[in-house]
């Protein structure tokens, strides 16, 4: 059996990759990035039979953190995440929610900032955390080593990469994050991103109009 599985659940109107994350041997789970809908991923952890220990935020957009305030007030579980660098965006989340119509997101004030090379446990196993600014300047990544696992948030997509038109934001800075932080762990990592399917790191460096190797090849200054 493998250490960890994981569910990915489409939530808010813009239809974000909260992901349910458990480790198998104890039942323990975490979610990543509750935007909204928080009655409805409750429910699934219900019909799993998991028990819910963290929250885990890659970065404060409403729609990757907009339900965690209220996820924490109904289970008491810690808010783990993101980098403080993102206090500002955490700070406009009720402003957002307005526009969007979603009236239960809340600011919060995470129990754990996290830091690049920190750790995170769920049951008894272990995720590493990656520091990747570029869409957002506090983004996280959550990496597990032996599935091979990453949640990325909305660093990478399948065929795309983050914006970087948001403040605080910036092109340069995301494609080192993702050259630099991401492709050393292995094309073999499967990935969620934040929006739409999932992927391999093999298969973007291969396929990505951004990213790909071939892509980056064309962006290095010619001698």
């Amino acid at each position: 059996m493998p250490p960890i599985q994981a569910l990915p659940i489409p939530v808010t109107p813009l239809q974000q990759n909260c992901t349910l994350v458990w480790c198998t041997a104890t039942r323990k789970a975490a979610l990543i990035d509750p935007g909204g809908e928080v009655p409805r991923l409750l429910e699934a952890v219900r019909e799993l039979g998991l028990t819910l220990e963290k929250i885990w935020i890659t970065h404060a957009h409403l729609d990757h953190a907009g339900g965690a305030a209220l996820l924490k007030q109904l289970t008491g579980a810690p808010i783990e995440g993101p980098h403080r660098d993102d206090q500002f965006w955490i700070d406009q989340i009720e402003s957002s929610a307005a526009r969007w119509g979603m009236p239960d997101a809340c600011a919060f004030t995470p129990d754990r900032w996290l830091e690049d090379g920190d750790r995170v446990t769920l049951g008894e196993t272990e995720f590493e955390v990656y520091h990747c600014p570029g869409h957002t300047p506090g983004h996280v990544v959550f990496f597990h080593r032996e599935a091979r696992f990453a949640q990325v948030g909305d660093v990478l997509f399948r065929g795309a990469i983050g914006r970087w038109d948001f403040p605080r934001g910036d092109f340069g800075t995301l494609i080192i994050s993702i050259l630099g932080k991401l492709w050393p762990l292995g094309d073999d990592v499967t990935f969620i991103p934040g929006h739409n399917e999932p992927s391999t790191f093999g298969r973007e460096r291969r396929t990505n109009p951004y990213v790909s190797d071939e892509a980056i090849e064309m962006l290095r200054p010619k001698q």
